[in-house]
């Protein structure tokens, strides 16, 4: 499942980033490594950009950012 998939208020484990671009490297300068816990917070209205959070500070991306994040859900959102 991708980082995109994911709905708003849920958590999931990274698990990879796809990609060798110098955006993929920046996300994981920024902390978006394997094993790291995401929730996603809020889309944009038209679903671009996204807000994480991740490692304790909020993190907005392009959609085909998050694309290339494969992550595992931890949770469900009630």
């Amino acid at each position: 499942m991708n980082l995109t998939n994911l709905p708003v208020g849920a958590t999931a484990k990274v698990l990879t980033v796809h990609g060798n671009s110098p955006i993929t490297r920046r996300l994981m300068e920024m902390g978006i490594v394997p094993g790291v816990s995401v929730r996603v917070i809020k889309s944009a209205p038209f679903g671009d950009p996204l807000e994480i959070r991740v490692r304790g500070y909020h993190l907005a991306m392009r959609r085909n950012e998050a694309d290339t994040i494969e992550v595992q859900s931890l949770e469900i959102p009630q």
